[in-house]
């Protein structure tokens, strides 16, 4: 399946509780639940007032779909086209 990374637009996310961070992960896992298609949320990073969100799923359409079931902006949804880090130089693979 496709990676994709989400960006989302919400005001004062980093300033959400870890009541506030519980509650929204539930939404997603909910929202993972109820799609009729495959779909994997990896991890998604808090900055500023946005959240980056890495996600698996057949399309950006399914990304759409899940951001619609839980109620989250999608206000960015770009498909991930290749990975690097440190140790690409050599050759070598990333996790």
């Amino acid at each position: 399946m496709p990676t994709f990374i989400i960006e989302r637009e919400i005001p004062g996310a980093d300033k959400l509780t870890s009541d506030q961070l519980c509650n929204i992960s539930a939404t997603s896992n909910k929202a993972v639940r109820d799609l009729s298609k495959p779909y994997k949320w990896i991890t998604s990073y808090v900055a500023g007032d946005k959240f980056y969100c890495v996600h698996e799923a057949e399309s950006a359409d399914v990304i759409r779909e899940h951001a619609r079931l839980g109620g989250f902006p999608a206000d960015r949804v770009t498909e991930v086209t290749a990975i690097i880090g440190p140790t690409t130089e050599t050759g070598g693979k990333m996790g």
